[in-house]
């Protein structure tokens, strides 16, 4: 079968990494992609956003299966063009993906049917949130209420830092129209949890657990950024806290979303806190997450494009889903000065064969200039390594990025610190 996926970053390499290693793959596409792709798949220069001729080459090449990668495109309906055309692909309609593209409207799709979150409140002007944060208590969390590469969230221990905060938002418009409407809700503490899970619009079935990195410092210091590092499995995921979530947040999201007419046909992405008193919904996303792609995808036995096919049939609930009883760190090697300020364009020397072994390298921002692979984004690779255990996993991720070297190179050097305290 030929196979085409969208998209350009770590992610995408991880997706086309095991979609490769599927049975019954004969050709492999990517839109537009980027130098680690172009070695197993070929790249075809179309942007993510330009969604008719994107579905052109579908049918031009008879594309068997389209996987949809990022969040732009599926929120502008990718998938809901390339059905109009009777194509196959692998993700969920506008409809369903706004469970992502309006945080307004995935918090208040958990109010109306009791799933666990932070409490919060809605604001369409700047006005009335800065009137609201007069009698707010602190600190608390202010969310861009649409698409901001998952940037938009800032963390407000004091008043003064939310006034500003709001100003950024709505007023400088920092995020663009995705600050048109702003979630201000409670801060919540715990461990942070992400959980990936397969659905088919009826059965919802969660993959293996993994825990991301997004502040830009070690010690968890500096801005967010779209996410410098993250492992898999998180010991702090119970079997008990599985359960919970399965039976008060997976099972309940998915009822919701086919109760309110949107079924939700993909991945479905749950960020949650760990707290006190229970998991809590921090966030939706309508896709694969990036990098926690790059840790869960090589520890799934499953054949990727079967689950993904029996998801489009309806059949999701007759299908295997297996990993590995193995653990994957994943370091962010970045550009320094992200996700503000940063040079491109630097040759990039690999000093090892990754691949096998239980070492991967995920290209994210890279080009390939005169033959030479190039830095050509903020984050630029994705170190992943394997081990019996996460503690092993770790000291082979950091050890294999001694392999890999760019001028300006940057990384955090505390991903999956808080194994040690597990």
């Amino acid at each position: 079968m030929k196979v085409f996926v969208i998209g350009s970053g770590g992610r995408e390499h991880a997706i086309c990494f095991k979609v490769a290693q599927s049975k019954g793959v004969e050709k492999l596409y990517c839109a537009p992609g980027n130098a680690g792709i172009a070695e197993i798949a070929e790249c075809v220069p179309i942007p993510v956003m330009e969604l008719e001729r994107l579905a052109d080459f579908a049918e031009q090449e008879k594309i068997d299966l389209t996987i949809v990668g990022p969040d732009d495109p599926l929120v502008a309906g990718a998938v809901d063009v390339f059905e109009k055309r009777g194509l196959r692909v692998f993700g969920p309609r506008a409809n369903a993906a706004i469970i992502e593209g309006s945080k307004a409207f995935s918090k208040d799709l958990m109010k109306r049917y009791r799933i666990p979150t932070a409490a919060y409140e809605t604001f369409d002007s700047a006005e009335e949130a800065l009137a609201y944060l007069e009698r707010a208590e602190f600190p608390l969390v202010l969310k861009a209420d649409g698409l901001a590469l998952g940037k938009g969230v800032l963390i407000c221990p004091t008043k003064e830092e939310a006034i500003a905060g709001v100003r950024e938002i709505m007023e400088d418009r920092k995020f663009g129209a995705a600050g048109n409407r702003m979630v201000i809700e409670e801060f919540l503490t715990g461990r942070e949890v992400s959980v990936l899970c397969f659905c088919d619009g009826t059965t919802i079935r969660p993959m293996t657990s993994a825990q991301d990195h997004k502040r830009a410092k070690d010690g968890d210091q500096g801005l967010n950024t779209g996410g410098m590092g993250t492992f898999s499995p998180s010991p702090f995921y119970t079997e008990e806290i599985a359960s919970f979530c399965e039976e008060q947040i997976y099972r309940p999201t998915m009822a919701a979303m086919k109760a309110e007419g949107r079924e939700f046909v993909g991945i479905l992405f749950v960020g949650l806190m760990l707290t006190e008193k229970g998991p809590r919904v921090l966030e939706y996303n309508a896709r694969f997450g990036d990098p926690e792609t790059q840790v869960v995808l090589p520890r799934m036995k499953s054949d990727l494009i079967e689950v993904m096919e029996a998801c489009i049939d309806g059949r999701l609930d007759t299908v295997e889903l297996e990993f590995e009883e193995n653990a994957a760190v994943c370091v962010v090697l970045a550009s320094e000065g992200y996700p503000e300020h940063y040079e491109k364009g630097y040759p990039i020397q690999v000093n090892h064969e990754f691949g096998k072994d239980g070492y991967y390298l995920f290209h994210a921002g890279t080009a390939k200039k005169d033959g030479q692979v190039v830095t050509a984004g903020g984050r630029v690779l994705g170190v992943t390594a394997t081990g019996a255990d996460l503690k092993t996993a770790r000291a082979n991720a950091y050890q294999a990025t001694d392999w890999v070297e760019f001028e300006h190179k940057y990384m955090r050097h505390d991903i999956g610190k808080a194994i040690d305290e597990a």
